[in-house]
């Protein structure tokens, strides 16, 4: 199963120029931090192509088989704006999906940037509470102090969302 913040960051290096295969995922790499195996890249690719949302074309080179450049078609830029737009409450909490979404802030109005961080706020609402509650009932000490770390760390995420509404909210 491919994550779909995988998807977005695939339509999104499209978006800003034609790529073949191995520059997508040395792209991605580099402005992600996480590594992409061919396993998740080459079959989100394939279906990709087989939506209409980017057209494979192959480039010759010399003295090797062709290189296959991937395009995205105006289908895959209508997926990628939904895709960015849309963070539903059962992938908020997935840091990667999150992120991967911010990142390309730039391709949203504000209100879906907003949309965006609610939801995000809404799911580290629910994970926070229900730390909170574990970590009242924890009876051992590090275990303690780790629902309380995570804990923490939670609260001040919930702060930097709060700085980047700000943000959506000044630059319009």
């Amino acid at each position: 199963m491919t994550h779909v913040w995988i998807e977005v960051l695939l339509l999104a290096k499209l978006a800003q120029g034609p790529r073949h295969g191995y520059e997508l995922r040395k792209d991605i790499e580099e402005s992600t931090g996480r590594e992409l195996s061919n396993n998740s890249l080459y079959p989100t690719l394939r279906r990709f192509a087989e939506a209409g949302a980017v057209v494979r074309s192959a480039e010759p080179q010399e003295g090797r088989p062709p290189r296959h450049v991937y395009t995205i078609t105006d289908v895959g830029r209508e997926l990628l704006h939904d895709m960015l737009a849309e963070l539903p409450d059962e992938r908020a909490g997935e840091d990667a999906e999150f992120l991967a979404r911010l990142a390309n802030f730039g391709q949203l109005t504000a209100a879906e940037r907003l949309g965006v961080l609610d939801a995000r706020d809404r799911a580290l609402v629910r994970r926070h509470e229900r730390l909170t509650s574990l970590a009242a009932a924890q009876e051992e000490t590090w275990s303690r102090l780790v629902l309380d770390e995570v804990g923490r760390r939670l609260r001040a995420e919930r702060e930097w969302l709060a700085k980047l509404r700000t943000t959506v909210t000044t630059l319009t």
